[in-house]
C-alpha cells in the first residue's frame, strides 16, 4: 500500500506514517507545483527536482517515480531513467499514451503502438544502472481498445522485461480479476471518485494486486483542510477557531527537523 505525493513535506508525513514505500505521483507534482491539471504538461527536469527534494527529505523509504511517457521517445527514456535513478528513486513507472498524456481517469486518451512501448521498456532496462531499480510497465488501452487488448499488451510488457505491470482504470470488478491473473507482480491505483471501484487491500490482494496505489489521497485530504482554514480566516478575521484543526507550531518545526540541523548548527560553530 503505497501513497501518493507531490512534495518534500508530504513524503516526510508519508514515512513518518509508517508506509513501506511511497510514491511521487505525476498528477499530485502538476497539481501542487505548477497548480495544473495533469495533462502531460510538467517536464522532465521538474520531475526529477521533486524526486531530489522528496529523496533528500526522507530518510530510508522507497520512493516510486510516475515517469508519464518517459517525456519523448527511446532516447528520452534512457536519459529519464538515468536522472530519476541519480536523483535517488527506487521504482520507475512508464506508460503507453501518446505525448501530451491525460490522466489515466480522463476521457480522450491515445496509446503508441504496442512495439513502440517495447521498445521504450528495452531502453529503460538497458539504462537502469541498478538491476534493483524496478521498472513499472502501465497501460492505458483499457479505455480505447477494451479489456483483451490491455491484456495483450500488459503481457507483452512482462515479455519485454518489466518488474510490474499496471492496467490502468478497470472498471468492473471482473476486470480487475482478469488483471490479477496476469504472470507478474500487477498494480492498482484507487482513486476516490475515479473509475476504477474502490476495494479494501484484502480484497485487492485476493484478486491478485502486489501494489496498491493511493496516489492522490493524501494531496486531496490537504486540499479540502486548506479550504476549510482559509474560508474560517476570511470569514472570520482570525484564527482562534482552527488552532485544533492545524499543527501547532512545536510540532511543525519536529516535522521538518528544526531540531536536528540546530544540533548541526552547533556542532559546526555556526
Amino acid at each position: 500500500m503505497i501513497p501518493g505525493c507531490g512534495n518534500a513535506l508530504t513524503g516526510k508525513l508519508i514515512e513518518e506514517a509508517g508506509f513501506e514505500a511511497l510514491f511521487i505521483s505525476g498528477s499530485a507534482v502538476a497539481n501542487i507545483q505548477l497548480g495544473f491539471p495533469d495533462l502531460g504538461l510538467t517536464t522532465m527536469t521538474e520531475i526529477v527536482t521533486q524526486v531530489r527534494y522528496i529523496c533528500n527529505a526522507t530518510r530510508d523509504i522507497p520512493v516510486f517515480v510516475d515517469a508519464d511517457t518517459g517525456y519523448g521517445n527511446e532516447l528520452n527514456v534512457v536519459r529519464t531513467v538515468k536522472e530519476l535513478e541519480q536523483a535517488g528513486a527506487s521504482a520507475i513507472m512508464l506508460e503507453d499514451q501518446v505525448f501530451p498524456k491525460k490522466c489515466g481517469h480522463f476521457s480522450g486518451k491515445e496509446v503508441i503502438e504496442k512495439e513502440e512501448m517495447v521498445n521504450k521498456l528495452h531502453a529503460a532496462i538497458d539504462a537502469r544502472d541498478d538491476d534493483n531499480t524496478v521498472i513499472i510497465a502501465r497501460t492505458d488501452s483499457l479505455a480505447i481498445h477494451g479489456i483483451n487488448h490491455a491484456l495483450d499488451r500488459a503481457q507483452a510488457y512482462i515479455e519485454a522485461g518489466a518488474d510490474v505491470t499496471f492496467v490502468e482504470a478497470p472498471r468492473t470488478l471482473e476486470e480487475m480479476q482478469l488483471i490479477g491473473k496476469l504472470p507478474a507482480p500487477q498494480l492498482v491505483n484507487m482513486v476516490e471518485g475515479g473509475l476504477t471501484p474502490l476495494q479494501s487491500l484484502q480484497d485487492l490482494d485476493k484478486i491478485g494486486f502486489t501494489i496498491v496505489l493511493y496516489a492522490n489521497t493524501a494531496m486531496r485530504a490537504s486540499i479540502l483542510a486548506i479550504q476549510k482554514a482559509m474560508s474560517y480566516l476570511n470569514e472570520k478575521g482570525d484564527t482562534f477557531g482552527i488552532h485544533d484543526q492545524i499543527v501547532t507550531w512545536e510540532e511543525r518545526q519536529r516535522i521538518v527537523g528544526l531540531e536536528e540541523l540546530e544540533e548541526y548548527r552547533k556542532k559546526y560553530g555556526g
